[in-house]
């Protein structure tokens, strides 16, 4: 068992457990071992206008702390070596709220990291930041990560006469990218970025499967500015990456990410209904492919000009921020271009082809797409799906089977480029 604790330095214990890790909110304990969570946000965010109501904030302090649990339970000490049972205590301004909902923010988590949680709610949160208010000259949120989907659902929300107000999660290769599309887009003046700022001694854990929930929660936060009904927060994602199937057996649970999976969002919205956070999640391309995405996109003269400065590389530090070619988000991307049309990708990859790419870092991706190119050919896409679309409804199981047979297709369309099938 893991144990972790948030909680407001105010509240923190005198003493903890042998093998208990402590993070404060927002300002350093300044004491050995204990760690630190967006330390000077809440006092940057009162300046800036922001009052949110008390089950915002509580949504905002429940999921960076969920952030800093996964960064300091390291897989490689579970028994398996993946899979964790961690007990997660978080100090919240409202807690009795919460307690109803315990069970359901459990299976939640278990659905995003593949990990046992056990959850407790108690006093010693932060009080919510009262500053004044200023809501934005905005109707919508819309997430912005540097990447294609995020690009492309900005464009077509400006192009369709949406007013988005962008919000971005602070990532060193991408920050600068994220500030040029905002701008761009005509929102640079409010575009807002902002980071987790976990901060701790040790170890972190790679894998990261919880850290999409701190983007939720600054989206969240950042619809607290937009006054009138419930505030409407785009996750721009293709629906392939949404669903994100196990290409190979050995790829199931979280072993593949389910950052947009739509359960998870469809849970997280409940859990969001639930505490009367007045939000709704938007996940516009569930049922588009990232090709379709391209083809489909409101304006293709200013999506041509930059759609190739995007990231999409899974492994993009490895290789001195440039895309590898050949990891399974490279393979999308590449694919996506492909179907485009020829000549649209100025892209410049590690590995331009995928035959004879070098197997030096991570799995071996190019061969999990072609095995699942063969399986859907040899066995058909409903063999190949398994148990995949469970979670859909009878009335969006067809469309959601149709974006993965066209995922698949544009992958095999890809491998044949390039001659690895």
């Amino acid at each position: 068992m893991m144990k972790v604790l948030c909680t407001s330095v105010d509240h923190l214990p005198a003493t903890l457990e042998g093998n208990e890790r402590a993070f404060t909110l927002f300002k350093t304990a300044k004491r050995a071992g204990v760690g630190t969570i967006a330390q000077g946000w809440r006092g940057s965010l009162k300046r800036k206008g922001f009052a949110p109501s008390p089950a915002t904030w509580d949504f905002v302090q429940f999921c960076l702390s969920v952030c800093a649990a996964d960064l300091s339970c390291l897989r490689s000490t579970s028994a398996d070596g993946w899979t964790r049972t961690i007990e997660l205590t978080v100090a919240l301004h409202e807690p009795l709220l919460w307690e109803s909902w315990k069970g359901h923010a459990e299976k939640m988590l278990k659905i995003l990291t593949g990990d046992y949680w056990t959850l407790h709610f108690v006093v010693g949160g932060v009080a919510p930041p009262n500053g004044r208010p200023q809501p934005l000259a905005h109707d919508c949120i819309s997430l912005l990560s540097g990447g294609l989907d995020s690009l492309i659902g900005g464009i077509d929300l400006v192009t369709t006469g949406r007013r988005p107000a962008f919000v971005s999660q602070l990532a060193h290769e991408d920050s600068e990218r994220q500030r040029r599309y905002a701008m761009l887009l005509g929102s640079g003046a409010t575009h807002m970025q902002w980071s987790h700022g976990i901060s701790f001694t040790g170890s972190r854990e790679p894998s990261t499967r919880g850290r999409s929930l701190a983007f939720y929660a600054f989206a969240v936060l950042a619809a607290s500015k937009i006054a009138g009904r419930a505030a409407q927060v785009f996750v721009p994602e293709n629906g392939f990456i949404c669903v994100n199937p196990p290409l190979v057996p050995g790829r199931v649970a979280s072993l593949s990410t389910r950052t947009t999976h739509p359960l998870f969002i469809e849970m997280l919205q409940e859990l969001l209904d639930g505490l009367g956070v007045s939000v709704r999640l938007e996940l516009p391309y569930r049922f588009k492919t990232k090709g379709q995405m391209l083809r489909e996109c409101a304006d293709q003269v200013l999506l041509g000009t930059v759609a190739s400065d995007s990231t999409s590389c899974g492994r993009f530090r490895t290789y001195n921020r440039k895309h590898c070619g050949r990891c399974l988000p490279c393979m999308i991307r590449r694919a996506a271009f492909l179907s485009w049309g020829p000549g649209r990708d100025t892209t410049r990859y590690e590995f331009p082809s995928l035959l004879g790419s070098d197997k030096s870092s991570g799995p071996d991706d190019p061969m999990a797409a072609a095995l699942a190119v063969l399986s859907v050919r040899d066995h058909g896409l409903n063999r190949f799906l398994g148990a995949t679309l469970a979670f859909a409804s009878p009335s969006e199981r067809g469309s959601y089977r149709q974006v993965l047979q066209s995922g698949i297709n544009e992958l095999e369309a890809l491998l044949q480029a390039d001659r690895l099938l």
